[in-house]
């Protein structure tokens, strides 16, 4: 073992364009088709980061053994998304141009790094860059979204439960807009190129956000900045969306309403906004009463369980 749990004996050769960082929790074998596309989706030769959060299945062996080259840093425990995803960027060298933050459960399209990176340097004052991300059907997931305010995330929130084409829900994630290479709010932390010089700037993810609405953080603190976060649908990937994080609602869909609280009392501080911050508090609080119920009922009737859907139904 050396410094910071890495398991590797020499990093990567790179030609300092680009860098790629996952996160793990035993991810099985998503994170070799992780691996394996990735040799396809771009000409670089990147080095290839696995910030793993306590694995407890042979996922990491059999990735260190078919891809000798990738850097394995364990965390040491599961410190949660954003602040793994800060370390295993800590390990790339400050002067590769961009870093690649992504799910273990993404699949690459042939060329699709390379091409966000040309999204890129079409647009320099892009902080973070993301790509059109397609559902395991085919669908496309409406991953390029506007910041949440109060009223158009309680809006979200509470109607999206009852009245799934609410105008809240639509404004939110852009539905009506046309597929277009454009600023947004924010991208969907599940695949992100990222400005290294932008991601510094900001100190990165914000670590006390352990699952969910990290990359809301992200791309918000980014916009305010005077950074870009740029949809690049000409690039795209697939989710498998296989990672553990649908397989305990009951830990997991509370997490979520914590973050979507976090992010809105950390933007409304101060007495002033005391009362609507208790009332944000009651209201998300019931709204994860009601997700865990129905995520249970649906676990009971046809052991689907509930899928990841990062950055998902709560703003």
């Amino acid at each position: 073992m050396i410094e910071q749990g890495r398991t590797d004996e020499a990093a990567t050769p790179t030609d300092g364009t680009v860098a790629v960082v996952t996160v793990t929790y035993s991810s099985g074998d998503h994170l070799l088709a992780f691996l394996a596309s990735l040799e396809t989706a771009t000409s670089t030769s990147p080095q290839v980061v696995v910030a793993d959060n306590g694995s407890t299945d042979d996922s990491l062996e059999r990735a260190q053994r078919d891809h000798p080259d990738v850097t394995i840093l364990h965390t040491g425990a599961n410190i949660g998304y954003g602040a793994a995803a800060n370390r295993g960027v800590a390990e790339i060298d400050p002067s590769v141009e961009f870093v690649v933050v992504a799910n273990p459960d993404v699949e690459w399209t042939p060329g699709s790094i390379d091409e966000l990176i040309a999204v890129a340097r079409r647009h320099p004052r892009a902080g973070s860059v993301g790509p059109l991300i397609r559902e395991p059907d085919g669908s496309v997931y409406p991953s390029a979204r506007s910041v949440p305010d109060v009223v158009s995330g309680t809006g979200h929130a509470l109607a999206g439960l009852v009245w799934k084409d609410n105008p809240w829900t639509a404004a939110y994630r852009h539905l009506d807009e046309e597929i277009s290479e454009r600023p947004v709010g924010w991208l969907s932390g599940s695949c992100l190129l990222l400005r290294r010089a932008a991601f510094d700037s900001v100190n990165g993810f914000d670590s006390r956000y352990f699952m969910y609405m990290e990359d809301v953080d992200l791309g918000d603190r980014l916009g305010r900045a005077g950074w870009l976060n740029v949809y690049a649908p000409s690039a795209e990937i697939v989710h498998r969306k296989g990672h553990v994080a649908g397989a305990d609602p009951d830990a997991m869909l509370p997490a979520h309403h914590r973050s979507a609280y976090r992010f809105q009392a950390d933007r409304h501080p101060g007495p002033l906004w005391a009362p609507l911050r208790g009332a944000l508090a009651a209201g998300l609080w019931v709204r994860s009463k009601v997700t865990v119920g129905a995520a249970r009922r649906a676990a009971r009737g046809d052991r689907r369980g509930v899928a990841d859907d990062r950055g998902g139904p709560v703003a």
